[in-house]
């Protein structure tokens, strides 16, 4: 019971630190260039990890694949210039038809380029989210906040001119 107690204080204790900290947000942005997650992790949002690398992961995975096919389909038109025509498409495609193998590889091609994209893309959302998540780590949300109208009386105005005032007052 203790224990708990104590564990509790250190993870105050050390959160406590990355709010007074000015550099949290580019250390975390830092930290999530180098290893992505990592200035999620840095900054106390761990939960972020599993979407950071999921996004990486299917990008790549998508990248790969698409790389791999539009490889093939190259392979495939070469070889049917060439006047072999014992191909995995040679069921799909004609042998007439060897300009649908040059579609397939730029079909291929463009979702590669895409896939490349969104990989570059998750990579910078990933260094992004950190800088701002740390960023929003500093935000000061006490329990004492308050809204109370002040309405100012004052007649002794020359101009009598009719406005709407804000003033907040931070504790």
């Amino acid at each position: 019971m203790e224990s708990q107690k104590i564990e509790k204080d250190s993870i105050n204790i050390k959160k406590e630190k990355l709010m007074n900290d000015p550099l949290t947000p580019a250390k975390a942005a830092f930290y999530s260039a180098i290893i992505p997650g990592l200035g999620q992790v840095y900054s106390r949002r761990s939960w972020m990890v599993p979407i950071i690398y999921g996004g990486l992961g299917a990008s790549a995975y998508y990248f790969d694949y698409n790389k791999k096919e539009a490889n093939k389909y190259r392979t495939a038109y070469k070889r049917r210039l060439n006047g072999y025509f014992d191909d995995e498409y040679i069921d799909i495609i004609p042998e007439t038809d060897t300009e649908k193998l040059l579609e397939g590889m730029k079909f291929h091609r463009r979702y590669k380029d895409v896939s490349f994209i969104f990989l570059i893309g998750t990579y910078v959302l990933n260094i992004i989210d950190a800088n701002v998540g740390a960023h929003l780590l500093q935000f000061n949300v006490s329990d004492d906040l308050s809204f109370e109208p002040y309405i100012n009386n004052d007649y002794l105005n020359i101009n009598q001119s009719i406005g709407l005032s804000l003033k907040i007052n931070i504790d």
